[in-house]
């Protein structure tokens, strides 16, 4: 298995392991996947990787700024999407292990996802790698009309600090 750049071309094959995602129920608030033009304006160019095998893809993550103020330029919020069939083969944890390193490496001091409750392998990966529980958002959104909590982890770079 490799990690690689995600290129545009990947986008059918991504969207189609983000919809396997949607299908879950718990691992977005979105119902459809975007075309690519809106989510690569939605995802940093950095950090964008591809996890694949004899040139299948089996899963992606990507980072998305927080917000648009400078101030929380270093802040990411990770997505890490694994596919139907590659689930539970280590897929998740090598590509967040470079995530984590591509993050680093392009000024991120703190990375972050909020995650269903029920998401109970992202929780575990999450903490497998490093990422702590910093509270829960009750209620905060709904979907298919069943209001959602979402459980917000943090992970703080050790290389990457305040001046």
């Amino acid at each position: 298995m490799i990690v690689r750049n995600m290129k545009p071309s990947d986008w059918e094959e991504v969207s189609k392991i983000y919809m396997e995602g949607i299908a879950t129920g718990f691992a977005t608030f979105e119902t459809q996947a975007p075309t690519f033009e809106n989510w690569d304006k939605a995802h940093t160019n950095e950090c964008r990787l591809i996890a694949e095998t004899d040139g299948e893809i089996m899963g992606w993550a990507a980072l998305s700024p927080v917000s648009s103020r400078c101030v929380y330029g270093g802040v990411g919020e990770v997505s890490v999407y694994i596919s139907d069939k590659s689930r539970g083969k280590g897929v998740g944890k090598l590509l967040m292990e470079h995530l984590i390193h591509e993050s680093e490496k392009a000024g991120f001091w703190t990375i972050q996802s909020g995650i269903f409750p029920e998401n109970k392998a992202s929780i575990k990966l999450h903490e497998k790698m490093g990422f702590r529980y910093i509270g829960k958002r009750e209620r905060v959104g709904k979907i298919h009309g069943v209001w959602k909590d979402n459980l917000l982890f943090e992970k703080r770079s050790d290389k990457v600090g305040v001046d």
